[in-house]
C-alpha cells in the first residue's frame, strides 16, 4: 500500500520559516519525482515545487528565492524549506509522488498558516 506521510506544517508569523517533510512508502519502482502543491480556500490546487531523482528542481514564480525543495536523491523523502513566509502562502500543502513523470499519489495535506 502506497503512503505519503507529511509533517511540519503549523502557524508562523510573516517573515518566519517552516520545513515540510514527506516520506513515501510502498512505491517499488517508477518513482521519478516528488513535489509539493498547495490549495488555499476558494482557490485551485497549484504547483509549488518539484524535484526529480536527478536533482532537477522547478518552482512556482511566487516562491522562487524563498522556498527550497530537496531530497529524493538517496531515498523516498522530500523536504520543502519555506523562508520569508507571507500571508498569501497560507494553504493546505500536499505532497505528490510522480510515477514515470505522471502525478500518481497524494499525501493527506498539512496546513500552513502565516499570520501575525
Amino acid at each position: 500500500q502506497v503512503q505519503l506521510v507529511e509533517s511540519g506544517g503549523g502557524l508562523v508569523q510573516p517573515g518566519g520559516s517552516l520545513r515540510l517533510s514527506c516520506a513515501a512508502s510502498g512505491i517499488r519502482f517508477g518513482l521519478s519525482a516528488m513535489g509539493w502543491y498547495r490549495q488555499a480556500p476558494g482557490k485551485e490546487r497549484e504547483l509549488v515545487a518539484t524535484v526529480t531523482r536527478g536533482g532537477s528542481t522547478n518552482y512556482a514564480d511566487s516562491v522562487k528565492g524563498r522556498f527550497t525543495i530537496s531530497g529524493l536523491n538517496a531515498g523516498n523523502t522530500v523536504y520543502l524549506q519555506m523562508n520569508s513566509l507571507k500571508p498569501e502562502d497560507t494553504a493546505v500543502y500536499y505532497c505528490n509522488a510522480m510515477i514515470n513523470s505522471i502525478p500518481a499519489y497524494w499525501g493527506q495535506g498539512t496546513q500552513v498558516t502565516v499570520s501575525s
